[in-house]
């Protein structure tokens, strides 16, 4: 099923958008030419809740009955991605693709730092030792495609992991995404 990316926007249709406020302009003249793939879930090892979608907009509880420990050390944090597939391959938008989403932090690619500069985030709802669904690999291979359309410097060779462009500071999306599936995917 194709997506549709608004041109004038940087929207998908497909998307339930949930806008994050951590995001800013991409620098004049960036040339959107890198997909960079990430895994996340939270609290660490767990998966579904609302806890993603509180972290891309800065409202993780600290205190009280919702609170985790582990918020505590990540809730000062201003992190966001354009884009979450989830387990059950839902599509959440956090920030236009025209626009710098937060997401690889301190990193670089073929010498170029800060990433985000040129870079679309993709997070898939998972962690690395835990299979991502068939679901999420099909989402994001039409994602890749759709995003091709609209910047064609984004190639399948230009689908890069977190621990590509952070490399040993993270290691996203992990052992357990099978990196060969995906090319086939977008082959």
């Amino acid at each position: 099923m194709p997506l549709h990316l608004d041109p004038a926007t940087g929207l998908l249709r497909e998307a339930r958008q949930l806008p994050s406020p951590n995001q800013d302009d991409r620098p004049p003249g960036a040339e959107i030419d890198l997909v960079v793939v990430h895994g996340i879930s939270l609290p660490p090892g767990e998966l579904g809740g609302p806890w993603i979608d509180r972290l891309f907009s800065n409202q993780l509880p600290t205190d009280g009955p919702d609170a985790h420990p582990y918020f505590r050390e990540i809730a000062h944090l201003r992190v966001s991605a354009h884009l979450l597939i989830r387990r059950g391959g839902e599509l959440v938008q956090y920030v236009s693709v025209h626009r710098r989403a937060w997401h690889a932090g301190a990193s670089s690619w073929e010498g170029r730092e800060a990433v985000n500069d040129f870079a679309v985030g993709i997070e898939l709802e998972g962690t690395d030792d835990t299979p991502y669904e068939d679901v999420q690999y099909r989402r994001l291979a039409e994602l890749v495609h759709t995003l091709a359309r609209a910047y064609p410097a984004i190639t399948p060779e230009r689908v890069v992991g977190h621990s590509d462009v952070a490399p040993g500071r993270k290691t996203d999306p992990g052992l357990a995404f099978d990196w060969k599936r995906l090319r086939e995917d977008l082959n």
